[in-house]
């Protein structure tokens, strides 16, 4: 089973980006979410392995979203140009990718979230 990846981020062109090069490295794409309430509608159906969290959000973050990844179980790194220090306390212990993004190291952290070899793309879960 490959694993699936939500990809929450509100840039469109940005989570274009993100979602071919994931379904490059092996990965099944969910969304993108745009906004809170797509992601959590997406985080219910059809559900996903681990997810990517931009954690602003036009003007707004995603720790809603964070809150009910944690409760699910469901393991995610967040997308941010902010300071460790910027980034609200839900995010604390959760791998970060500063912006601009560096892909490999993206995917290198997803597989491991995932709890996956460097070179392997299908799902334990």
């Amino acid at each position: 089973m490959t694993a699936r990846i939500l990809i929450v981020e509100d840039s469109a062109l940005l989570a274009l980006d993100l979602g071919q090069a994931l379904e490059t490295a092996g990965f099944e794409v969910i969304g993108p979410a745009l906004s809170v309430e797509q992601a959590l509608a997406l985080i219910e159906n059809p559900g996903c392995d681990a997810a990517m969290l931009d954690i602003n959000l036009r003007g707004s973050t995603s720790e809603q979203i964070a809150h009910k990844l944690l409760a699910l179980a469901i393991p995610f790194v967040t997308l941010t140009g902010y300071a460790s220090a910027q980034r609200p306390s839900i995010f604390d212990g959760i791998p970060a990718i500063t912006k601009p993004v560096r892909l490999p190291e993206l995917i290198s952290e997803l597989r491991r979230c995932l709890g996956l070899p460097p070179d392997e793309l299908h799902s334990a879960k």
